[in-house]
């Protein structure tokens, strides 16, 4: 991949090349072309280099993602490289940067940003070794905790306990890093790089040790909660949350499966939803909500009508909607401003076709992505597709996995989306012609694979060919049978694993105790 490079660029690249003569060298480098070097440096993996720039950082902030993202000098955008041996460069050289009393820089730095940095699926470094969220998490932690050890034991310059440095991060805190996170959170005040937590992600963690850490992380100033696997938060849970903490800067909000379920409500509960709604209500930068997995049967309206920001995202597949939620939604005022919409699970032909193809409609002139996975849109539905996605032009992404359409309707159905301008990227269906004749949707987990691969090989070809005679190579398309990729599910499966593996053990004692008492 070739990248424009600017001669100052391809000079800096030259410059770092050589470690061991960059590093003797920094002392006589001016000031602003530290950035540059940082750049250069992380593009070849020069650790060494990295490590010695941050810890001799000559100005006041050092942001990770206008580092490494596209510049004049160098076009090409490196904030999605995770790359372990840069990032943990960056953040000893952090640690030393404190510690070093002979720095020939007077000490400035104020902020550093490490929110720009972006985990993805493939990565472009040498060392293939990558460092994501969770490890970033643990690494800082670490970081903060063995310089509040060192700085106790050692003498160190009255000056350095002065130097007081936000390091602004997303946090990713599971069972296996919380003890080491709560530390560095606990001894905030007294270590001299500062842990800023903008977004949280919580995996994998009991409620009580969730309540805790989320107090610790300042959540005045929190931008994004996630609150995901294995994380047992139920609604009296969230309405204690949001009575006890404030979230004024809360633009995103992810609550775990099985939040609420409306089957078994109770007038009590009916009252506990409307608090809920709002003290959602009251968090005015609320843009973002996913509430996938919960049944929500008959009450969007009762959560979202005291939103007084409109919704930019809304996820809330698999939460069996009936047509009054529909219809509250293509009505509502945040139709108008919905940029990605996840409606999978639903059957939206049966159920609301007219009410969908509304929203759809008010939504079109900003909608940038939709996942229509599971929703029993058959061949007879394409063309009713077709004609509610041809305003969509602004639309980049559209999943639509799990779907009963034959290789004809998606060939047909790819022809047109060859027309959407700003089609970035297209999850599609095996074809309901590569599995036996009589399978039924939603197809169950142990059917999944069981499809002619051989001719569905034949019609991925043909659906990328319609893509390549339109000129449309920058339009990926696949079939990701078990999901998107998730980085954060990615790095931490085996604790995820190990979690489900003892869950499921535990309810089989339980089942054999209960069995064996009745018996």
């Amino acid at each position: 991949r070739t990248t424009m490079k600017s001669l100052r660029f391809i000079s800096a690249e030259a410059f770092v090349s050589n470690a061991e003569f960059a590093r003797k060298s920094l002392g006589a480098v001016a000031h602003d072309l530290f950035p540059l070097l940082f750049k250069a440096s992380y593009l070849l993996e020069q650790g060494e280099v990295i490590h010695d720039l941050v810890e001799n950082w000559p100005l006041f902030d050092f942001n990770m993602g206008k580092l490494l993202g596209a510049t004049l000098d160098c076009q090409e955008d490196l904030s999605h490289r995770t790359c372990s041996v840069c990032l943990e460069s960056c953040l000893t050289g952090l640690r030393d940067y404190v510690l070093n009393q002979s720095s020939p820089y007077m000490k400035k730095l104020k902020v550093v940003d490490l929110t720009g940095i972006k985990d993805v699926e493939v990565q472009f470094c040498k060392c293939k070794k990558t460092m994501g969220r969770w490890a970033r998490t643990q690494l800082l932690s670490k970081v903060c905790s063995e310089l509040l050890v060192y700085l106790q034991q050692a003498q160190c310059n009255p000056g350095t306990f002065e130097i007081s440095i936000n390091v602004l991060i997303d946090l990713f805190v599971t069972e296996r890093n919380y003890e080491l996170v709560v530390q560095a959170l606990l001894k905030k005040c007294s270590c001299p790089l500062k842990i800023c937590c903008v977004a949280f992600r919580s995996d994998n963690l009991t409620l009580q040790k969730f309540f805790y850490i989320i107090k610790l992380t300042d959540p005045s100033f929190l931008r994004k909660l996630e609150i995901v696997h294995n994380v047992h938060l139920e609604m009296e849970h969230l309405e204690i949350l949001f009575n006890s903490i404030h979230f004024p800067l809360l633009m995103s909000l992810t609550l775990p499966a099985r939040t609420f379920n409306v089957r078994r409500f109770t007038a009590t509960d009916e009252q506990m939803l409307s608090n809920i709604g709002e003290k959602m209500g009251e968090m005015t930068q609320l843009t973002e909500l996913n509430m996938s997995f919960s049944i929500l049967t008959g009450r969007i309206q009762k959560l979202l009508s005291p939103l007084k920001t409109p919704l930019k995202m809304l996820d809330v597949s698999n939460c069996s909607l009936n047509h009054a939620d529909m219809a509250y939604l293509a009505n509502s005022f945040h139709a108008n401003h919905l940029e990605a919409l996840d409606l999978s699970g639903h059957d939206i032909p049966e159920l609301y076709p007219s009410t969908f193809f509304k929203l759809l409609s008010h939504c079109s002139s900003v909608l940038r992505s939709l996942t229509l996975e599971d929703c029993n849109i058959q061949d007879t539905h394409v063309n009713m597709l077709i004609l509610g996605l041809s305003p969509c032009q602004k639309l980049q992404e559209f999943k639509f996995i799990g779907n009963p359409l034959s290789s004809q309707a998606l060939k047909h159905l790819f022809t047109f989306l060859c027309e959407l301008p700003m089609l970035k990227n297209v999850e599609f269906p095996v074809p309901r012609d590569c599995y036996p004749i009589g399978i039924t949707y939603p197809i169950d987990d142990a059917s999944l694979c069981r499809f002619d691969h051989q001719k569905y090989e034949r019609v991925a070809e043909e659906l990328n060919l319609i893509l390549l005679q339109a000129n449309r190579e920058d339009v990926k398309a696949s079939t990701p049978l078990f999901g998107s990729y998730d980085a954060a599910v990615q790095e931490t499966n085996n604790e995820l694993g190990a979690y489900l593996i003892k869950s499921f053990k535990e309810t089989l004692e339980k089942f054999t105790t209960s069995f064996n008492k009745m018996s």
